[in-house]
């Protein structure tokens, strides 16, 4: 009879083989048989009970460590370029153990969120807790998920934030990670569909109340994957960076160069002068300065910088807070074309004739000293009379001839005609405590129209000089308009009574037109919209398309290098094209423009994406002490599930679900954007005056719903005010024919 081990004895056991946790490989290595197993099961049942162990489809293990095949998440490589990894599941009350994976030869390439079935072995004392050598690779990381946790008696479920968002998830008990009922959580799956039908998840981040103040940017960054921390090594870097000096650089110190930016700008990337050109070649014209800080300089390839910037693509605005592409000590100092200080440039000289026409330009790498950082209401208040003590101390040697040089270029901007949207920006006004207080309209200035010109101008520069000196870049490409969007833009304005000329090569002065006839009528605004909306989206690319909405044959982004990767490129291009050091672009940043392209377009249409959420979500918050009240608009959208009305006073987009526009059928058109009643006849669609009646105003969604009160006048009725059915058949018939004959235009307008 063999005699029963202790509990410690069974622990040990455990620890050094934890391969052999199965029941049957405890009882084979004590020599236990027969009936002795019940003894076995007991003590291995208590051991259980005591938390020493955990019991796992027959195996017993240690929770405190991690049984011999594991699912590992891979995380991203560090500065050596080593792979480590986190356990998929951790029942652990330690901290969750480290894993380093050890690749062999014949492996496929892993990256961050990769996850493999791994062999683990306890590596006590070193660095990581495991060595790891795959097994297989058995996918990627699951999307994480953003929601509001609901406690339950077991467990809970994670609620969406999203507005287009219906699923739930349901947290089993040890998943919470502490969460509390009404916290905004992060999380990830875990499993499939449970008994309940809705799939399982894992809390990994408790982000606080979603109603607190400053809390609606951060459910943006985590909800779109925004990266807004910095990790210690790329702070590090930037910590340890001394500013330029003047070596190898032209002393640019002596010009009045200044800056105007936004009153509350933290960071300045690009300072301008004008001068009247005194050369006899060019009678009436003017010499421009338009220098831009060298990130280049402190941001070299390959860097912890650099990889930090390119995986961000550019940085985020949100009315409360930046998430910066590059570190403050870059972006709020070292590069910022502070007042009164050195800086680094890169700069460029253009002489601009009498018509506004460009004679000539010149790149240089140099050294400036900003004369004066002015808001952009300060330089156009000195304009229009009341200059502040300093700016009169300027308005000759400056301001004078900014405005010169900028009225020069307003006659070949009217030559060029590029696309004139008339949309007015919005702009959230919070407290100190995050609250908002207003929703207010972006006034558009000179001033802001005359940096926007002198910056297209620089930027048109830089693509000219890199493309005549045969030097890869990255260009700003705007391509035409699809033409089956054109053509719906044609038939909303024809629905409002205007014409977009057709049989011809469409230009921006075409839509110009079609602008210039909706101006100051109530079909304005949908007109601009419909316009945007017909536009194709503009992205970076090495190989030059052009940009249809500025009608510019050559265009690259060079102005805001602090701000956006793309710039940073130019720059370092710029350098190699003219010889001015090591930190150009280098041939492997060459051999893959296309991949870096693709990639910060995508964080450009992210960052969008997540300003564009937060602006909904706080315009939801300030919109929900009007619920119940009636308010103006203008139909700006119509779908099968019903309108969007825009709001008159802050913009806002309230949707109008079908079901509340009575009881009777509603027969969608996609071509004309309308909906038609089969009873009544009414027909609704884009540009219709409306009123509504806010019946929700979701904060945590950025969600907005109502009720049609009237439209062009015409009171809707309230409920079931007819039968439900189909449109009466003549009106099908004749809906179906009008159909067929646009898809014909259509096609028409393709084979063309």
């Amino acid at each position: 009879m063999a005699r029963l081990p202790s509990k410690q004895e069974i622990l040990a056991f455990l620890s050094d083989h934890p391969e052999k946790a199965h029941k049957r490989d405890i009882a084979k290595a004590f020599g236990i048989k027969g009936a002795e197993r019940i003894d076995l099961k007991r003590l291995l049942r208590e051991l259980e009970d005591e938390g020493h162990v955990e019991k796992k489809r027959r195996a017993y293990r240690d929770p405190e460590t991690l049984p011999p095949v594991s699912i590992l998440l891979v995380n991203a490589p560090d500065p050596d370029g080593d792979l480590t990894a986190r356990p998929v599941e951790w029942q652990g009350e330690g901290a969750e153990p480290s894993v380093r994976i050890l690749p062999r030869e014949g492996d496929p390439a892993l990256g961050q969120g990769d996850r493999i079935l791994a062999r683990l072995t306890p590596t006590p004392g070193e660095e990581q807790d495991y060595t790891a050598r795959m097994i297989r690779r058995i996918g990627h990381a699951p999307t994480t998920i953003l929601g509001i946790y609901r406690k339950a008696s077991e467990g809970g479920r994670i609620m969406p934030i999203d507005k287009k968002g219906d699923r739930q998830w349901v947290v089993s008990p040890g998943h919470e990670h502490g969460a509390k009922d009404g916290e905004l959580v992060e999380a990830e799956q875990s499993g499939p569909k449970g008994r309940l039908g809705l799939p399982k998840a894992r809390v990994t981040q408790r982000l606080g109340a979603p109603g607190a103040p400053r809390a609606v940017s951060l459910i943006a960054i985590h909800q779109h994957g925004i990266p807004h921390e910095f990790p210690p090594e790329v702070l590090a870097e930037a910590d340890a960076a001394k500013p330029a000096g003047l070596s190898g650089r032209e002393d640019l110190q002596g010009l009045p160069l200044v800056t105007i930016d936004p009153a509350d700008a933290r960071d300045r990337d690009d300072a301008v002068l004008a001068r009247p050109d005194d050369a006899a070649d060019n009678p009436g014209g003017h010499v421009l300065w338009v220098a831009i800080a060298d990130v280049a300089h402190y941001v070299t390839p390959g860097s912890e910088l650099d990889r930090e910037a390119l995986k961000r693509g550019n940085s985020t605005y949100f009315p409360d807070r930046v998430v910066p592409m590059l570190p403050d000590r870059l972006s709020g100092d070292l590069c910022s074309l502070h007042e009164g200080v050195p800086r680094a440039v890169i700069a460029v000289e253009i002489r601009i004739r009498e018509d506004g026409s460009k004679l000539a330009h010149r790149f240089t790498r140099g050294l400036m000293k900003s004369r004066a950082s002015f808001p952009y209401e300060e330089v156009q208040a000195a304009m229009d009379g009341a200059p502040t003590e300093r700016a009169a101390g300027l308005m000759d040697e400056v301001i004078r001839p900014l405005y010169a040089a900028y009225a020069a270029l307003l006659k070949a901007r009217a030559r060029r005609q590029p696309l004139e949207l008339d949309l007015p920006e919005r702009q959230i006004v919070l407290d100190e405590a995050g609250q908002v207080t207003s929703v207010d309209f972006k006034e558009r200035l000179e001033a802001h129209k005359l940096i926007e010109d002198f910056m297209v101008l620089a930027n048109v520069c830089a693509a000219e000089e890199l493309k005549a000196r045969k030097t890869p870049l990255l260009f700003r490409v705007h391509e035409e308009p699809d033409p089956e969007k054109l053509e719906a833009l044609r038939e909303t304005a024809e629905a409002s009574g205007l014409t977009l000329a057709k049989g011809q090569v469409l230009q921006t002065r075409h839509l110009n037109q079609l602008l210039a006839q909706a101006a100051g009528k109530d079909e304005a605004e949908l007109i601009n919209m419909s316009t945007l909306r017909s536009m194709s989206q503009a992205y970076y690319g090495p190989e030059n398309f052009g940009h249809f909405g500025l009608a510019l044959r050559n265009y690259a982004h060079f102005t805001s290098p602090i701000r956006r990767y793309a710039d940073l490129v130019v720059h370092r291009a710029l350098i190699r094209a003219h010889g001015w050091g090591k930190d150009g672009l280098s041939e492997p940043e060459i051999d893959r423009l296309d991949k870096i392209g693709e990639q910060i377009s995508d964080t450009e249409r992210r960052s969008m994406v997540a300003e564009r959420d937060t602006v909904d979500r706080y315009l939801a918050a300030y919109m929900s002490e009007r619920v119940g009240t009636e308010l103006p608009g203008r139909v700006a959208g119509v779908a099968k599930f019903g309108l969007f009305v825009k709001l008159d006073e802050a913009g806002a987009d309230v949707l109008i679900p079908i079901r509340t526009l009575g009881g009777e059928f509603f027969h969608y058109d996609r071509d004309s954007q309308s909906l038609m009643g089969s009873q009544s006849g009414r027909v609704m669609r884009l540009g219709q005056r409306a009123v509504v009646k806010l019946s929700e105003a979701a904060a945590d969604t950025g969600g907005l719903v109502g009720e049609l009160v009237s439209i062009d006048d015409a009171v809707i009725p309230r409920g079931p005010s007819a039968r439900p059915g189909k449109p009466p058949r003549r009106k099908q018939g004749a809906a179906k024919k009008k159909a067929a004959a646009k898809a014909e235009k259509r096609s028409r307008v393709r084979r063309r």
